[in-house]
């Protein structure tokens, strides 16, 4: 077995991984696709090229140029963005891994969700993301590739329709992390498998004297096109493990399609400003009342409505406290402590102690989140914290807004 301060380092150093290539991907990707937006075709350029645009960065000026098919000859050095996705995907595989597949009972599995064994989390994990990728791409080259719209409400409720089955199977912090895992695996597969490829063929088609088969580009743009507006969604549901008011709302797959929504709609007014299409203000008015409908829902639907409704602000301070202290202690110290005994947690979780009253009074409104408003903690109720101790840091928690204690 690993040592638990070890195994801390290895997931700090695989979330770091992810993060730097995660920013690398996106940032080339947003560059290019505001470039190819912004170039503007003047007289004088050479022939074959679409445009080009001036840019300063850095005290130094760059002139871009596109070539709409090939230059007349190619240059000795040529740079392919795609190192960027395929570290994006794999450093994420690995992270997915290390937390929610060898941690599977404490990020993953929810008995009271569904009783699986430690082995079928990874199972029906990366199967259905492997799955999902070939109804992607299926869908992609079927008919209704050739109509974008249609294609991208299709998708949009297949995208549903997996989160919904994800919640059927995980806790909703994992339901969340894979319905992001398996839309960026349809956005880094799309460039190993059409992108890459099909620019190669163009290039080799070029160099022998033929003519490309323009489908290739339609190929490669459709799905660059899909990467474009679904970056900001699945930043949000891989953010999204660290805020348990989104996913452990009864209406998480609702909240999942009003940030698709968001996400879709901010892309879509920097997409349209780059081209010099105008500035669409009503974009953000779309996405400002997804996002609030998003956090409506998941206040209605927080777990713990029931358990604070039921809390009595009337019960004697002293005794609230002290109710509430012997629950918290009994169901979170052993993670929560200056020296946790629970295996494989070197360190209390974010430096969150609570192991003593006044640490417990400390992290008050942590509590209310994590325990009485979402049931997020315990993780999975692996501690089995009943809804009556629930109830008494509830009333505990009731007592403190009358300035009691």
């Amino acid at each position: 077995m690993i040592d638990p301060q070890i195994s801390e380092w290895i997931s700090q150093i695989l979330r770091w991984t992810h993060v730097i290539t995660a920013i690398a991907w996106i940032g080339s990707s947003f560059y290019f696709i505001h470039l190819d937006l912004s170039l503007k075709k003047r007289a004088g350029l050479p022939e074959g090229v679409g445009g080009e645009a001036w840019q300063v960065h850095g005290g130094g000026f760059y002139n871009m140029r596109k070539y709409l098919v090939a230059p007349p000859e190619l240059p000795t050095e040529l740079t392919w963005f795609k190192w960027e996705s395929y570290s994006t995907w794999i450093s994420g595989f690995f992270l997915i891994v290390w937390v929610y597949y060898l941690q599977a009972d404490l990020y993953t599995i929810d008995p009271a969700v569904r009783p699986l064994a430690p082995w079928q989390a990874p199972a029906i994990g990366l199967g259905g993301i492997a799955v999902s990728w070939l109804v992607y791409e299926g869908l992609c080259r079927s008919p209704l590739g050739r109509n974008g719209l249609v294609l991208g409400i299709v998708l949009f409720a297949y995208i549903l329709l997996a989160a919904f089955a994800f919640t059927q199977v995980f806790n909703g912090r994992a339901a969340f992390l894979h319905t992001g895992a398996m839309i960026a695996t349809w956005m880094s597969a799309s460039v190993f498998f059409v992108i890459i490829p099909n620019q190669k063929k163009v290039v080799s088609i070029l160099l022998a004297g033929g003519t490309p088969d323009p489908r290739l580009g339609q190929e490669a743009k459709l799905r660059s096109t899909h990467n474009n507006y679904l970056t900001l969604p699945v930043i949000f549901l891989m953010l999204s493990n660290h805020y348990p008011l989104a996913w452990s709302s009864r209406y998480a797959v609702g909240i999942i399609g009003l940030i698709l929504v968001a996400g879709a709609v901010i892309r879509h007014f920097f997409n349209s400003r780059h081209a010099g299409k105008g500035s669409p203000w009503w974009t953000w008015g779309v996405a400002a009342a997804s996002v609030a409908l998003a956090i409506w829902l998941s206040i209605a639907g927080k777990p713990g409505s029931e358990t604070m409704a039921d809390a009595s602000a009337a019960a004697e301070p002293t005794a609230a406290f002290e109710e509430a202290t012997l629950a918290i202690q009994s169901r979170c110290s052993m993670c929560h402590a200056a020296e946790p005994v629970w295996d494989g947690i070197p360190i209390a979780p974010k430096g969150v102690r609570l192991d003593t009253p006044e640490e417990i009074a400390r992290h008050a409104e942590l509590i209310r989140i994590q325990s009485v408003l979402t049931h997020a903690m315990p993780p999975n109720n692996i501690t089995e914290m009943t809804i009556d101790e629930r109830k008494a840091v509830a009333t505990w928690l009731a007592s403190r807004e009358t300035g009691a204690h």
